[in-house]
């Protein structure tokens, strides 16, 4: 019997959608939702079935920042054989993207055992989203928003690259929320912080999915659910992607702030009472 029937992968794949992109945490609130659902949070299997349907909120990433992905990977092809093509900043951010990501796939193969057992610890959720919560409120108050996505450097999105670690390594913190903190305190403006999360999030979470996807299925998760729950995060992310962008373009992060306080401090007393196995 598949360890997550399709009805919890519904559920799972709603919850990916609407917070993998949301600076709120989506492994914490897929952690949180598996607890609830009696599922066990550091099974292989279990661990493998929520980094595979993060594909679908990529794949929503893909599909609505088509026209930009198209411009930034045609410049760097063109930029391969044509020296003049160099010097464009969509070929340049290409092989910055790549850079940035390096040092999240070093770490995460390296640290995977600790991933995948202490650190999947409910109560390592509950501290990253409060502690979590005040470095974005910092950043968004230290930030002064002055620079745009075309003022991004090399050694910007190295900085924003590298704060994914956080996230990979304290579940609960977020990887949108380290990313966009990081640029806020780099003084991009919101928007510019939040597209430079979702375009550096692509080939990480992309690579996390198709690695822990012979876990998922090989130990104990049915093909069924991971299509089911991979679909229904591609359409509810896709929603949510549209929205934040229109959010943070007049808003400031302090909502977030506040309701990562809020499920934080509620999942500490889940466990402490033990209504939550940790």
């Amino acid at each position: 019997m598949s360890a997550i029937s399709v009805g919890q992968a519904v559920v799972l794949g709603v919850v990916e959608g609407v917070t993998e992109f949301l600076p709120v945490s989506s492994t914490g609130h897929l952690k949180i939702a598996e607890g609830l659902m009696d599922i066990p949070v550091d099974d292989k299997s279990v661990v493998g079935f929520s980094a595979v349907i993060q594909v679908g909120a990529i794949a929503a990433v893909l599909v609505y920042f088509f026209k930009d992905i198209k411009r930034i990977v045609s410049a760097w092809f063109r930029g391969l054989t044509n020296r003049e093509e160099r010097y464009h900043h969509d070929y340049k951010f290409a092989w910055w993207v790549i850079a940035a990501t390096i040092p999240i796939v070093l770490v995460g193969l390296a640290a995977k055992p600790l991933i995948d057992g202490p650190l999947a610890s409910l109560w390592v959720v509950a501290g990253s989203l409060i502690v979590g919560s005040g470095v974005m409120w910092c950043a968004d108050q230290m930030g002064r928003h002055k620079r745009g996505e075309d003022d991004t450097s090399f050694k910007d999105a190295m900085w924003v690259g590298c704060s994914q670690i956080l996230a990979l390594l304290f579940p609960g913190f977020s990887r949108s929320g380290a990313t966009m903190s990081t640029a806020l305190v780099l003084d991009l403006d919101r928007v510019a912080a939040t597209r430079l999360s979702f375009f550096l999030g692509i080939p990480a979470l992309t690579g996390a999915g198709i690695y822990e996807l012979k876990d998922a299925l090989g130990a104990g998760v049915g093909a069924a659910p991971l299509a089911v729950g991979t679909l229904v995060s591609f359409i509810v992310a896709y929603a949510s992607i549209a929205w934040l962008l229109k959010f943070v373009a007049k808003h400031s992060f302090n909502a977030f702030v506040i309701y990562r306080i809020i499920i934080g401090l509620g999942l500490i007393g889940l466990l402490t009472t033990g209504a939550l196995n940790a």
